[in-house]
């Protein structure tokens, strides 16, 4: 199966060459398509020079729109069987592709996710109030959807193309992982779950969500738990 890899990045100029050149390194069939969302660091131009050398495909955003935006500009450019939506940052570690993928060919799934909340692999300790937050909005996720996902708002997420496609996905921030997680629970798609590893960031490191951002998490999950 050929993987499409979805790159969004914004302002990620010290590590958006690194990333790449994990994710090439990957040994499977795939693409790699990344967004600059607006960049005003540098990271323009290191993606320009990279799309120049080949093996990507970047497409442009004028100014920042956010990471839903991004993976909604990228989506009609896919062409494998199963789309990943990978970070720019060095958070998460494309040497996790291969069990990410194996429950797809074993024909298991249409959606898997990969866990930062289920030891089994390297974590740095996470951020407090960010672990409580990511717990207690997954509570929330299971609660409404009659699920039992560990983590609702990895990074990691991996889809069947046509499935991911068929969304109509309309987030334009970090709203994208409530609205992707509601939409398919509420498809009861067979969803999967594979540990991690996570190498997560401080905000002097560059992270970027905010508890704001888990407010309007916790809209999304009411929303589309009550309309399509």
């Amino acid at each position: 199966m050929k993987l499409s890899v979805i790159v969004p990045a914004y302002n990620e100029r010290p590590f958006i060459e690194e990333i790449l050149r994990r994710v090439e390194a990957v040994p499977f069939d795939k693409e790699i398509i990344v967004v600059d969302d607006g960049s005003t660091d540098g990271t323009r131009e290191v993606l320009e020079k990279l799309e120049a050398e080949g093996g990507i495909t970047v497409l442009y955003h004028p100014r920042n729109r956010g990471k839903g935006a991004a993976i909604r500009t990228a989506l009609p450019h896919v062409s494998g069987e199963l789309v990943i939506i990978q970070d720019a940052d060095l958070e998460y570690d494309p040497d996790d592709y291969p069990d990410l993928i194996a429950p797809f060919e074993k024909g298991l799934c249409d959606v898997v996710y990969g866990t930062r909340l289920v030891r089994g692999k390297a974590q740095r300790v996470h951020l407090f109030w960010h672990y409580v937050g990511n717990r207690f909005l997954t509570l929330v996720t299971n609660l409404l959807f009659n699920a039992t996902l560990s983590d609702m708002e990895t990074g990691y997420k991996v889809f069947k193309t046509d499935l991911l496609k068929s969304l109509k996905l309309q987030a334009n921030r970090f709203d994208i992982e409530p609205e992707l997680t509601a939409k398919v629970l509420k498809r009861r798609c067979r969803v999967f779950e594979v540990p991690i590893a996570y190498y997560g960031r401080n905000y002097d490191e560059g992270k970027k969500i905010t508890w704001r951002d888990g407010l309007v998490a916790l809209w999304t999950l009411l929303k589309y738990r009550l309309r399509d």
